[in-house]
Formats: structure tokens, C-alpha cells, sequence
């Protein structure tokens, strides 16, 4: 009886992360690769903004313990 029966699934072979947003039926909530590339932007930027102001507090309190 399978012959019978069409496979609607179109997407059957494709992983989540490659079909994203498509609808009712689909991951919406996979993230499209513009938005992944500006988030590892914001990430990056925000992990050397932490690491400037750790290295600044540091140089502060050398400043004052000398």
C-alpha cells in the first residue's frame, strides 16, 4: 500500500540548519546564516570588550597598589 501513498515531505533528506524558516511544518525557530554570522560579530566583540575592561581593572588596581 506504500505506492499508493505520496511522501509530502519535500525536505525529507535535509538537515534542520539548511532549511530555515519554511513554514507551518518547518523549524521556525532555525537561525539563518546572516543572523549566526552577526551574532558570532556581537559575541566576538563582546568578548574582547570583556577582556579590555578585566585588563584595564587590572592595570587600575596595580596602579594603586604601587
Amino acid at each position: 500500500m506504500d505506492g499508493l501513498n505520496s511522501n509530502l515531505n519535500l525536505n525529507e533528506g535535509a538537515p534542520p540548519r539548511v532549511m530555515p524558516r519554511i513554514g507551518e511544518w518547518g523549524p521556525l525557530e532555525v537561525p539563518a546564516t546572516r543572523a549566526k554570522r552577526r551574532m558570532r560579530w556581537w559575541v566576538s566583540l563582546l568578548v574582547v570588550g570583556v577582556a579590555a575592561a578585566i585588563v584595564g581593572y587590572g592595570y587600575w588596581m596595580y596602579t594603586l597598589l604601587r
